[in-house]
């Protein structure tokens, strides 16, 4: 698994950047919550041998995948361990759009499985700082539609992190008192046009995180819809690669996780 991803990381990195990162390393790490098998992945620079930041990265619906890879070792570069969380279990891993709406749902229908799985992926990552140089306190999470709704979901359950970072995610949850418990400061990356984010959950979020006086930013990009960031997403006005708002929200987050981490 090890070599299979850090050949996939090589590829990537020289087809994005024209460079060959010959020291960029993703691994598959196994962990178990309650018995159950779950596996993800460790990205990082193995060329950087100073400590880093940690980011715990929560992909989109379609759990850990070469794609999900791909996103890690663009937003891990030298600055920062990334771990890619597993969110539904070792043995699923959907192939298409229904059967990643499905896995998704089960998750999002319940958020305390939903906060204890990115919890205890959470714990799996500041482990691994026995295996590669992870400063484990500085540690962020960021997430990509259906993670971006779970790292919103870490941050209501209370854990505290250096920052929270949702692209293009869903925004709602079943208790707003729970923006209480929030103890991290909130960057959301939306897009103004989501069709899947509507208005009204927007403005609930707002009203959620101003009655907790919670540390939050709201970044909201013109003509973007769900999926901004992800070069594969090809629904016209429903989710869809923008890559001029993708490269305005990673540099509005390096921007916030710069701040954020220097605390």
């Amino acid at each position: 698994m090890k070599k299979t991803l850090s050949t996939l990381m090589m590829a990537t990195a020289a087809s994005m950047a024209g460079i060959a990162q010959a020291e960029m390393i993703a691994t598959a790490v196994a962990y178990e919550i309650e018995g159950q098998a779950y596996e993800g992945m460790l990205v990082y620079d193995d060329s950087v041998k100073d400590k880093r930041p940690g980011l715990l990265m929560v992909p989109n619906w379609m759990g850990v995948t070469e794609n999900a890879a791909k996103k890690a070792q663009r937003v891990a570069g030298s600055e920062y361990v990334v771990f890619v969380a597993d969110m539904y279990g070792k043995d699923i891993r959907p192939q298409n759009a229904e059967e990643a709406g499905k896995a998704a749902s089960a998750v999002r229908s319940d958020r305390t499985i939903m906060r204890k799985r990115v919890n205890a992926a959470l714990d799996v990552f500041k482990a691994q700082a026995g295996e590669v140089a992870l400063d484990v306190d500085h540690i962020a999470a960021i997430g990509f539609c259906f993670g971006g709704g779970t790292v919103l979901e870490l941050a209501r359950s209370g854990t505290q992190l250096q920052g929270v970072v949702s692209f293009h995610g869903n925004l709602d949850t079943p208790n707003l008192a729970d923006a209480e418990q929030i103890r991290t400061p909130v960057l959301v990356l939306h897009g103004a046009d989501d069709p899947y984010v509507p208005e009204e959950q927007v403005q609930a979020f707002k009203a959620e995180m101003r009655s907790a006086d919670v540390d939050w930013q709201l970044n909201t990009y013109g003509g973007a819809v769900h999926s901004f960031t992800d070069p594969t997403a090809n629904m016209p006005g429903k989710a869809e690669y923008n890559p001029v708002v993708a490269e305005r929200a990673f540099a509005a987050m390096h921007s916030f996780l710069a701040d954020s981490m220097a605390e």
